[in-house]
């Protein structure tokens, strides 16, 4: 390293640190922004103490942006932080969407106009409970790629990606006139692995990007800051309920000399399929909060407003080899609920905050109200198996990756050789219905570890087997092998089954299905209706999608995908929100896999997140 004549240690240690690179590996930048001065952070010299939240710009409709950052505002933050979501942005490789909701840097523009800096958070993994970590799906279609690793066939797109987005947001760095102060590299790697060389080029990828500017971090939690770390940046510690004081005493013996942040305390949790939901201890949590800012230490609430992982954005965890898929609501139980409006969480900790900081909030905006609008009728159905693409033949079973799907559904269709039998699925990925001459034999899923079904056939019957993409893991190495459909084989009485028809659903188009006004012919149905919204409009009021008496299935609105629902629970209702809305004739389509008798669904002014499972499994 290079020593800069005459620059005091304690300044020379801020400003490499603000440059987040080595003095000799690339030029210092102006010492303005967030730095770190003697184990302490500073902005523009001066001490400085982070106070911010989590807030993820595709889970908010792009039209309530300014209105939760304002809330984030009134609850006395200084910041928010935020990851980037690659895979919403280039869902096709070399193909980039900045647009609409995905206007990452309007979002941060919007943060700015709110009187709030920036912690961003760009990956090119960010876990965040959403689909894959993050990546996009088409990682997987070579199925040699690992990702996360120094492989080139990950790294090289994942350093374009980064590029890429730094056209976008690097002039949105403080030292440029932005609100950017600070900027993540990677995500709790050292959950995941210890290579330090793949985060020194994850790094560099950030760097060249334009990220040049800025104060770059790692975070991890307190047991793996050794594996994710790079021993010139500064690490934050990510952590739960209860865990304030013994994490941060692990930060405070492996960085002794600072600085002390926490990147992430887990003010929620979030819900699996078939699980309970979640809503910690808020009372730990208070004090947990409480704590830190007696402390003179930075945080970041994980999540200050969680919002929704709509359409098929959410992800799935594995524990101890157990597949949980997660719910659509990204509700979190923590300062703002998924609709946007303040929980008493919100009360309190803006009350702690306040203290602490001896810095009065702005007044808290008033909140929208909602609207029940009632019972909507859905009478004209459409089957599945009427709507049917042209499909695929193939000998062997592909998956969608390997036709250039991300989400949605594949069906595999082949006419059996032989009688019945034992049909074992090896790669079920993951949840099935099986069919045999069009009549529902029985389904497998993978939560609940199930690969093999007994069923009643004749030579010459067709087997249809429909699998479910119920959301991709987005923690731990599994993810690497997260492709979709069957992954592996099918086989019947032992024998493996050949000779595939294949067809891609994405559903992606289920406006332009052949609906009739008369009871669906076969599940899995579509059923479609139409309803007025006498508050819409742009002081609209939001609504809550009650999916009572339905199955397993999918719900669009407007040509929005809304969402999951599934009778196992907890969740029951999707959120609505009311800008989506039209004052007439809202079009509304219901997708489910078992078929009901009675097609509606209930509008409601409150959600239901917590709803008693209606069955084990569909």
């Amino acid at each position: 390293m290079r020593l800069l004549k005459g620059l005091p240690a304690a300044m020379l240690t801020s400003t490499l640190l603000t440059a987040g690179v080595l003095a000799n590996e690339a030029p210092l930048p102006p010492a303005r922004g967030l730095g770190v001065d003697q184990g302490h952070f500073v902005f523009d010299g001066k001490p400085f103490r982070i106070v911010s939240g989590e807030m993820h710009y595709p889970r908010i409709p792009r039209e309530y942006w300014h209105e939760r950052l304002k809330m984030a505002k009134a609850m006395g933050l200084n910041a928010v932080t935020a990851y980037v979501f690659w895979n919403v942005h280039e869902r096709t490789p070399g193909q980039y969407d900045f647009g609409g909701q995905y206007d990452v840097a309007e979002f941060i523009r919007a943060a700015q106009a709110e009187g709030l800096y920036v912690i961003l958070r760009p990956g090119p993994y960010v876990c965040a409970e959403w689909e894959f970590g993050g990546f996009p799906a088409w990682l997987l279609k070579d199925r040699s790629t690992i990702v996360r690793s120094r492989d080139p066939k990950y790294l090289e797109p994942a350093t374009r990606w980064l590029h890429r987005l730094g056209k976008e947001l690097a002039p949105l760095q403080y030292a440029h006139g932005g609100p950017i102060i600070a900027v993540q590299v990677e995500n709790e790697y050292g959950s995941f692995d210890a290579d330090h060389a793949y985060m020194e080029d994850v790094r560099r990828a950030l760097i060249d990007g334009g990220f040049d500017r800025t104060l770059l971090y790692t975070a991890d939690g307190g047991d793996y800051v050794t594996n994710g770390s790079l021993p010139d940046l500064p690490v934050a510690i990510n952590f739960g309920t209860g865990d304030a004081q013994k994490e941060f005493a692990k930060l405070h013996k492996l960085r002794p000399q600072g600085p002390f942040m926490n990147g992430e305390y887990w003010d929620g949790w979030f819900d699996h399929w078939g699980d309970k939901h979640n809503t910690p201890d808020a009372n730990k949590q208070i004090a947990d909060v409480e704590w830190m800012l007696e402390q003179g230490y930075s945080l970041s609430l994980y999540m200050f407003h969680g919002g929704t992982s709509f359409g098929w954005m959410n992800g799935a965890n594995w524990d101890k080899g157990e597949y949980q898929p997660d719910v659509t609501s990204y509700d979190y139980d923590v300062g703002l609920d998924e609709s946007g409006r303040p929980t008493p969480k919100y009360f309190a900790f803006r009350d702690v905050i306040a203290k602490a900081t001896g810095v009065t909030p702005p007044p808290i905006p008033p909140a929208a109200p909602t609207q029940a609008i009632g019972a909507v009728a859905l009478p004209e159905s459409a089957s599945l198996w009427d709507n049917l693409p042209a499909p695929v033949e193939s000998r062997d079973l592909k998956t969608m990756e390997d036709l250039d799907q991300a989400y949605g559904y594949i069906l595999y269709r082949t006419t059996l050789a032989a009688a019945g039998g034992d049909l074992v699925l090896d790669g079920l990925h993951d949840y099935a219905r099986i069919y045999v001459d069009g009549k529902l034999a029985g389904t497998l899923d993978r939560r609940l570890k199930q690969s093999k079904l007994a069923i009643t056939a004749r030579k010459g019957s067709v087997l249809d087997i429909l699998v479910e993409n119920s959301g991709r893991i987005n923690f731990s190495k599994e993810l690497r092998g997260e492709r979709k459909g069957i992954t592996g084989s099918a086989s019947l009485r032992g024998a493996k089954l050949n000779d595939w028809k294949i067809y891609s659903l994405p559903l992606d188009n289920v406006a332009n299905y052949r609906y009739a006004s008369k009871p669906c012919s076969a599940a899995p149905c579509f059923y479609r209706g139409r309803f007025d919204a006498p508050k819409s409009g742009n002081a609209s009021a939001d609504t809550f999608l009650d999916t009572a008496g339905w199955n397993k299935g999918f719900v669009w609105l407007n040509g929005k995908a809304l969402g999951r629902h599934w009778d196992v629970g907890p969740q029951r209702t999707l959120y609505v929100p009311g800008v989506w809305l039209t004052p007439k004739g809202n079009d509304v389509i219901a997708l489910d896999l078992g078929g009901v008798k009675q097609a509606g669904v209930t509008l409601r002014d409150k959600p239901v997140l917590d709803a008693k499972p209606a069955s084990a499994a569909r």
